[in-house]
């Protein structure tokens, strides 16, 4: 498997991301993609451990790991940074790519943006995976909430050219390094890199943007549980961490009792990145679901008399 970092400039904004294509499918004309979409203050390095482990154990599918706008490499740029809009950055890429359809990978902010993709565009989504997601219920961190209130966009810069964040930082690399935290070790550290990203200006701008655009003091503002009956036809999966610190384990039991025939794995020693806590066990799964499933076939047509049906 090769992977490689490249851009693409979409509207003039550059748009970074990851791509792994293992020997088998590389040449080929239409192979068959996953595409993996990130939180928020994420990278497309929250895949590195998932793509290593595709590495070690063999794929015959093509990844990709985009950087949303304003994260990891890609611009930082102001205006719209809502599920909507993210969900239309991701559709431009994969149509300026040649992908027509794919498996769309979300976690947290970036399962919101996953079923936001769905719900916009059917007729390009194969399959659904939600990870530790957004977008399923009122609950999240409070200091998510926090980031939420007016004077953010002031407060937060100056905790970050004063250096504290940085030593929060710090105080949270060490803390994974302990012993006794062993069981939350990955999920400290992916937490400290998704963190110190906020000491870019752009970062931290796009973080309180979109955390905005999502949750308010009272929890999370956008909830798509009203229109999951939607995914019928469309194979998804909910993965989630038992021991998620951010957003609750009960958003995905609830979740795949509204999500027709959805496939439910919990990880029971897993934080909020359960990708990362057990990459190897996450990519087989992800595999058996992909081999297990075939592609959905839906478009705006077939959507419509279900939406017709629950108005009447």
């Amino acid at each position: 498997m090769t992977t490689t970092r490249r851009t693409r400039t979409l509207h003039g904004a550059r748009m970074s991301y990851v791509e792994a294509c293992p020997d088998a499918v590389r040449g080929t004309d239409d192979p068959e993609v996953v595409v993996l979409v990130h939180g928020v203050a994420g990278s497309a390095e929250t895949w590195t451990p998932v793509l290593q482990a595709f590495e070690r154990s063999g794929c015959d599918r093509l990844l990709l790991a985009p950087e949303l706008l304003g994260h990891g490499e890609s611009a930082g740029v102001g205006g719209d940074h809502s599920l909507g809009a993210y969900a239309n950055g991701l559709r431009d890429l994969l149509a300026v790519l040649g992908h027509r359809r794919v498996t769309l990978v979300g976690h947290s902010l970036g399962g919101g943006v996953a079923m936001q993709f769905a719900y916009q565009f059917p007729e390009m989504c194969s399959r659904l995976v939600l990870v530790s997601s957004g977008g399923l219920g009122r609950g999240v961190s409070p200091l998510l909430r926090l980031a939420s209130l007016p004077g953010a966009e002031w407060v937060l810069p100056v905790l970050a050219s004063s250096g504290l964040l940085g030593l929060g930082v710090r105080a949270l690399r060490t803390a994974a390094a302990l012993p006794g935290l062993a069981a939350e070790a990955v999920s400290l550290r992916e937490t400290a890199r998704h963190a110190a990203s906020l000491t870019e200006r752009a970062h931290l701008d796009a973080f309180v943007d979109t955390v905005r655009a999502v949750i308010g003091p009272g929890g999370q503002r956008v909830s798509g549980t009203d229109r999951l009956y939607l995914t019928e036809g469309l194979p998804t999966m909910v993965v989630w961490g038992a021991r998620d610190p951010v957003i609750p384990v009960g958003h995905a039991r609830r979740a795949a009792t509204l999500i027709p025939h959805a496939r439910l794995e919990l990880f029971g020693r897993a934080g909020h990145f359960p990708h990362c806590d057990e990459p190897e066990r996450f990519a087989a799964l992800l595999t058996d679901f992909c081999d297990a499933t075939a592609p959905a076939d839906l478009d705006v047509t077939s959507i419509g008399p279900r939406v017709a049906s629950r108005g009447a």
